[in-house]
């Protein structure tokens, strides 16, 4: 009646619980950039749905667009980072930005986002 017992020993465990810590941790690091980025097209789509849009100054499109941003409390995003240009029916805005946060030591995470969103005066496309 020799019987093998199996499972985690303790130093494998920690070595899972190590590799698991360091997975969240990353995931720490990486939400808020990808959370900044979804509230930064969700408020350049809202802008695509306001009424006559296509027929506004830019820099009123500008303005509004940076309100919406400053409600959901997003601050890589500058003036510098926006250009609007002119298209056939309307405006075509694109967001251009960069986020670095320090990992571990002289490690950054460097998230680089791209977003582009038509202004049209009858609604917005991707």
């Amino acid at each position: 009646m020799n019987r093998k017992q199996s499972g985690l020993t303790l130093m494998s465990f920690l070595v899972v619980l190590a590799v698991v810590g360091f997975a969240a941790y990353i995931g720490m690091k990486l939400f808020p950039m990808y959370q900044e980025y979804y509230s930064v097209r969700t408020a350049a789509k809202g802008l695509a749905s306001e009424p006559g849009i296509g027929d506004m100054d830019p820099s009123k499109i500008e303005d509004l667009f940076f309100r919406r941003l400053y409600i959901n409390y997003s601050e890589n995003v500058k003036p510098e980072n926006v250009k609007i240009e002119r298209i056939d029916n309307g405006w075509n805005m694109k967001i251009n930005y960069e986020i670095r946060r320090p990992l571990v030591g002289n490690l950054d995470v460097v998230g680089v986002f791209d977003i582009s969103q038509d202004l049209t005066r009858h609604g917005g496309t991707d």
